[in-house]
Formats: structure tokens, C-alpha cells, sequence
């Protein structure tokens, strides 16, 4: 087995040079550093990662605590943290909190044990155990998809942020809806808490002011962010005296759900009900009719989390920073709008929303 010498004599360095290289200790110069990365490639070196961590204290490791790993919308958020964790020459260390604010509080210290370098958490609807925990023992952290508002003494927030639009996508479904003369909107809502629950709601109050239409609390039921949940809101809906005639579903689960509430009932969409739902998936344009959605970018969430992070790791006390990224609506049937040709489609879809 190659060792740190081996590389060293075959790139014409020395030992020490070796080790600025792998663990950016030290500034090296480009032609030096490609023949000791050529060097380590030709002997099939395998760097002693536990060594590493003994001389730089870094572990080049992230924790990552995301609930609902199965979720379509989560699965490629991970996606694009791995790719950009990989890309820096970092591994993950995967931890599912079940949106459960004790259980999520075991997982982040059972990752921050593990000595992760720094963590991306998608914090529950009550974290303040979560952020008690992180800001006592000050961990780098970035807070992925659902943002909080957690002053420091100077009034900002204590930790980085990335998260999608949610308020001004939501407004866009709503206000699309009453363009085709809907006058009862319904929406089923996220988890209570949750920010992106709260932003999605502010959104379709808005998208309805927009249109001239009131607010009807009895047309607002929450589905916490579950297909069961989006199942039991829809078919709360149903049962009114006077049922909306559109709805809108704040995620994907429970969009499910709601397609699942309606079939049951032997109602069509969007023949009884139009539907447009807060993200999209890999399936929603196989579905009869296809969904229209708001689509989330979630890959690059991922990668700006860990480029956040990274950030963070090498600036520790620069300014935080709160990204949000834009949405797209993607524009199919389910709406009850006419099927479009496929290029026209295709082209809605890169349309960006604020």
C-alpha cells in the first residue's frame, strides 16, 4: 500500500507538501499540487482520513437531519447536498429526525458526537431544543428548506439559510384558479408551524385578495404535510355544505392524499375539482390529467446548503446569510386548462417565479 512518502518521492516533494495538499493547510502551487494529485492517482494512494482529522481537526464530514428521506421533494434535496458534499471532498452522515422536535434534538447530538465538521438541518416545527443545543455548542449549522427566525443579541439571525419561494408561488396557483372563474379555492396546508406552512398560507391569502375574492376560514384546513393528513383535509372540504370548486395542495404527500380523497368519492379532476399542487415530481406528468405544480429547485437547495456551510467553515465569523431561491410553475390539465403541446409545456416549465 502506497504511503504519504511513496507520493512524495514520485511528485519530488517533500512530506509536508503532501499534507498541504490534502488537507489545505497551507497554500500550494497549482503546478506542485497536480503533480501530487497526479502522484497520488499513479499509486493509488488512500489518504489516513483519521490522521487528517488529528492534524486539522476536521472530520470533512456533514451531518445532514432531513425528516421524510422517502419524500420525493427530500430524496433530491439529498441528492444535490451529496453531489456538492462530494464535489469538496466531503461524506455525509444521514440522520431522519420523523419532524419530531425530542427526536430531533437526539439525532443532531448524536451527529455532532460523530464530529461532524458542520451540519444541514430541516428543523421541526418546534426547534427550540434543536437550536438550543446548536447555538450552546456553537456547531456551524445550515437550515435547509424551512427557515426560522432566531434573533442573536444584535438582532440577526443566528444561523445561514436556504429555502425555496413559498408565499408568491402559492399566490400564482390561487390567482391562476380565479382566472378560470373559480370563486371557492380551497387549501389544504402544511404542518402548523412549519415555516414554509405559514409563508403558503400568507400566499394564498394573498392570491386571493388578489382576485377580489374573501376569506373563508372553513376552505383552510390543514393536511400536515402527509398524505393521511392531505386525505383527511380534502375530504373535510368535501363534506361542506358548499364544497370548493378548486383546490390547492401545499406538497406533494398530500397532494397524494387529496387525489386519493377524491377518487374515493368518485370524483374526477378536473371535472368536479381543479387542482394545483405546491411542488412537483418525477410522476405528476404521468398522472390522468397532469398535474399543474409549482416546482420546487430542489437539487440546488441541496448544493447551496453545503456551499453555505463550507462557507461558514472557512469564514466562521462572516455576516449569516438567508438565501431563497426561485420556483417555476409548470403548467399542465389538472387545472382544467387544455392540454398544451409538449414544447409549449416545456417552456412554461423554465418560466421562474419571483
Amino acid at each position: 500500500m502506497a504511503t504519504m512518502a511513496d507520493v512524495a518521492r514520485s511528485a519530488g516533494v517533500s512530506v509536508a507538501t503532501v499534507s498541504h495538499v490534502l488537507n489545505d493547510t497551507r497554500p500550494v502551487l497549482p503546478g506542485t499540487r497536480q503533480a501530487v494529485l497526479d502522484a497520488i492517482e499513479e499509486l493509488g494512494y488512500t489518504p489516513n482520513t483519521l490522521a487528517r482529522s488529528l492534524v486539522t481537526a476536521r472530520t470533512r464530514s456533514i451531518g445532514l437531519a432531513v425528516s421524510a428521506i422517502s419524500n420525493p421533494y427530500f430524496t433530491e434535496i439529498l441528492q444535490g447536498v451529496e453531489a456538492a458534499a462530494l464535489e469538496h471532498g466531503y461524506s455525509l452522515l444521514i440522520a431522519d429526525p420523523h419532524d419530531d422536535p425530542g427526536h430531533e434534538r437526539k439525532v443532531v447530538q448524536l451527529l455532532h458526537e460523530r464530529r461532524v465538521d458542520g451540519m444541514i438541518v430541516a428543523p421541526s416545527a418546534d426547534p427550540r431544543d434543536l437550536v438550543a443545543y446548536l447555538g450552546r455548542h456553537r456547531v456551524p449549522t445550515v437550515f435547509l428548506d424551512r427557515v426560522l427566525d432566531v434573533p442573536e443579541d444584535d438582532g440577526d439571525p443566528r444561523f445561514d439559510q436556504v429555502c425555496a419561494e413559498s408565499a408568491e408561488p402559492t399566490t400564482r396557483l390561487v390567482t391562476h384558479l380565479s382566472g378560470l372563474g373559480h370563486r371557492r379555492i380551497g387549501l389544504v396546508a402544511g404542518r402548523p408551524g412549519l415555516s414554509t406552512t405559514r409563508e403558503r398560507i400568507t400566499g394564498y391569502r394573498h392570491g386571493l385578495a388578489a382576485a377580489g375574492l374573501p376569506y373563508d376560514e372553513r376552505l383552510l384546513v390543514h393536511g400536515d404535510s402527509e398524505a393521511d393528513g392531505g386525505e383527511r383535509a380534502t375530504a373535510a372540504l368535501l363534506s361542506l355544505a358548499v364544497p370548493p370548486t378548486a383546490l390547492v395542495t401545499a406538497n406533494n404527500a398530500m397532494t397524494i392524499g387529496a387525489l386519493r380523497a377524491l377518487r374515493d368519492r368518485g370524483l374526477s379532476v378536473p371535472g368536479d375539482l381543479a387542482l394545483c399542487c405546491f411542488d412537483d415530481f418525477a410522476w405528476a406528468d404521468l398522472f390522468s390529467p397532469r398535474l399543474t405544480a409549482v416546482a420546487q429547485p430542489s437539487r440546488e437547495l441541496g448544493a447551496q446548503a453545503v456551499r453555505l456551510l463550507l462557507e461558514r467553515l472557512a469564514a466562521p465569523d462572516r455576516p449569516v446569510r438567508t438565501l431563497r431561491l426561485p420556483c417555476a410553475f409548470v403548467h399542465r390539465t389538472s387545472c382544467g386548462c387544455p392540454e398544451q403541446p409538449r414544447q409549449a409545456s416545456a417552456k412554461a416549465h423554465e418560466r421562474s417565479l419571483p
